[in-house]
């Protein structure tokens, strides 16, 4: 389940490091590389900025070559290092074996390799924490989906993502679902409430629900995800949008979001009383 995505971010990241340790600019590198490469075409300032940003698909080891070139990197091993990072980012990762039921597949390729997950919903159970009958409700339900051998290939997928509880290292998952989310499983769907009641079970999961009587709170602007990672990858917020994928990456936004999180976890019923809260509306059914 290695995550071509998460290597591409870690590429990008650490060239662009290594130009800006060095305070070269984005046109004075592409004209040094332009130079080197004995092209007239091929680099500029926006393919830096492009490479720089994660913004691509696939890159050529020359280029990385070139770049380590420009920055000093004489060190075999280190070269041999970012020219694997390299090839393992240009590989297609797992979730193109589901088409485009999971998008572009950023984000899955980010959450296949957390090693910690925070989740914020307000209207649904977070995908992680689904069953197949639930996802099959919330997807047919949004009305996009109405050709049944996607819908069922669009479930199949979003189940294929629980593999992260099953891996060597499983990660560890924490949800804050509002209330509203809980009310909007109707009697077919019970076997969600259950479901939850046995994930919440395990060791490596938390599921706090946070009541409709908190009233307004930190997070009323929408949902969120913080995946973390272990070192040397940092930390990415994914911001859900109805028609864009937003990932926030800078430190003053991953800390702003972690105190929202604190916030509304604070404000949730605590693991036991969110239990409690989930087995009275399982019986309410």
């Amino acid at each position: 389940m290695a995550s071509p995505t998460l290597r591409r971010r870690r590429l990008s990241r650490l060239l662009r490091e290594l130009r800006e340790d060095r305070g070269w600019t984005a046109g004075a590198v592409a004209k040094e590389a332009k130079a080197k490469s004995g092209k007239t075409r091929g680099w500029s300032a926006s393919k830096l900025t492009r490479l720089e940003g994660a913004e691509w698909k696939r890159v050529q080891a020359d280029d990385v070559l070139i770049l380590l070139d420009i920055y000093g990197i004489t060190a075999e091993e280190e070269r041999a290092a970012y020219v694997a990072l390299a090839r393992e980012a240009n590989q297609q990762g797992w979730w193109a074996s589901f088409g485009d039921a999971l998008g572009s597949g950023q984000f899955v390729g980010l959450e296949s390799e957390a090693s910690a997950i925070r989740s914020y919903e307000s209207m649904t159970i977070p995908g992680l924490l689904q069953t197949p009958e639930y996802a099959r409700a919330v997807i047919s339900g949004s009305g996009q989906v109405t050709d049944e051998d996607e819908l069922t290939q669009r479930v199949d997928a979003r189940m294929f993502r629980k593999t992260v509880f099953t891996r060597s290292a499983p990660v560890t998952f924490w949800a804050v679902l509002d209330e509203l989310a809980l009310l909007r499983i109707t009697p077919a769907l019970a076997g969600q409430l259950d479901y939850l009641l046995e994930m919440g079970a395990r060791s490596n999961v938390g599921i706090q629900v946070l009541p409709i009587s908190r009233g307004p709170h930190a997070a009323m602007n929408g949902n969120f995800v913080i995946m973390e990672f272990p070192p040397p990858d940092l930390p990415v917020v994914y911001l859900e949008a109805m028609s864009e994928e937003i990932y926030l990456e800078k430190s003053e936004e991953i800390t702003r979001y972690q105190h929202v999180y604190d916030y509304v976890q604070a404000e949730a019923l605590s693991v036991s009383d969110s239990r409690q809260l989930i087995r009275d509306r399982l019986a309410s059914l």
